[in-house]
């Protein structure tokens, strides 16, 4: 069974560039045919998708990311990496990984990592 776990700074200050990994165990990421997120989950509010991978490694980014996020991959150590450039406080949140058969995760279908919490402050 794939499991996935993210890892990231926890603490980042405003205008620094994220950088989150997702460690894939159990399959794949160049396993046909499945997509591999990124998607978080801002305080009190619902989950939100960023970006994905294919398994090929075609990007695909929500509009509302394509600026300042990029997405990429390291196929021998079955992983792959979000950045997140000039980030603010309102960038504070929970992190996940995902994989799906859909470009866009969906909770409760594919698989999840437990996500990672980043703050963004001074």
């Amino acid at each position: 069974q794939v499991q996935l776990q993210e890892s990231g700074p926890g603490l980042v200050k405003p205008s620094q560039t994220l950088s989150l990994t997702c460690a894939v165990s159990g399959g794949s990421i160049t396993e046909n045919r499945f997509y591999w997120s990124w998607v978080r989950q801002l305080p009190g509010k619902g989950e939100e998708w960023m970006s994905a991978l294919d398994w090929r490694g075609n990007p695909y980014y929500s509009p509302s990311f394509k600026r300042r996020a990029s997405i990429s991959w390291d196929t021998s150590k079955n992983k792959f990496t979000l950045e997140l450039r000039s980030v603010t406080p309102e960038d504070t949140a929970v992190y996940y990984c995902a994989r799906d058969r859909e470009v866009v995760a969906r909770r409760g279908v594919g698989s999840w990592g437990q996500g990672t919490q980043v703050t963004v402050s001074s």
